[in-house]
């Protein structure tokens, strides 16, 4: 997992634009850039942000890396 990105924005910036990340993960452009700027994604989005990051052959994405990122900013529970 060492490969993966380092953090929620970090993953979100392997794509061109915001508009490309939520359209790819099936979002709203205003929950993208929530999700970057508080470094967490609702659980709901996790399989497509997973099957998305294999698409575009970005490392370490995995259901249990996207928990550990969760995890890392609890203050977020709740929040997409």
């Amino acid at each position: 997992m060492s490969n993966a990105p380092s953090s929620i924005s970090a993953l979100i910036e392997q794509w061109p634009t915001i508009t490309e990340f939520a359209a790819e993960v099936g979002c709203g452009y205003e929950a993208a850039r929530q999700m970057r700027r508080r470094q967490s994604i609702a659980p709901e989005h996790w399989p497509k942000i997973v099957s998305a990051s294999r698409a575009r052959k970005i490392p370490g994405v995995t259901l249990e890396w996207l928990a550990q990122q969760r995890a890392a900013h609890p203050e977020q529970e709740g929040v997409a």
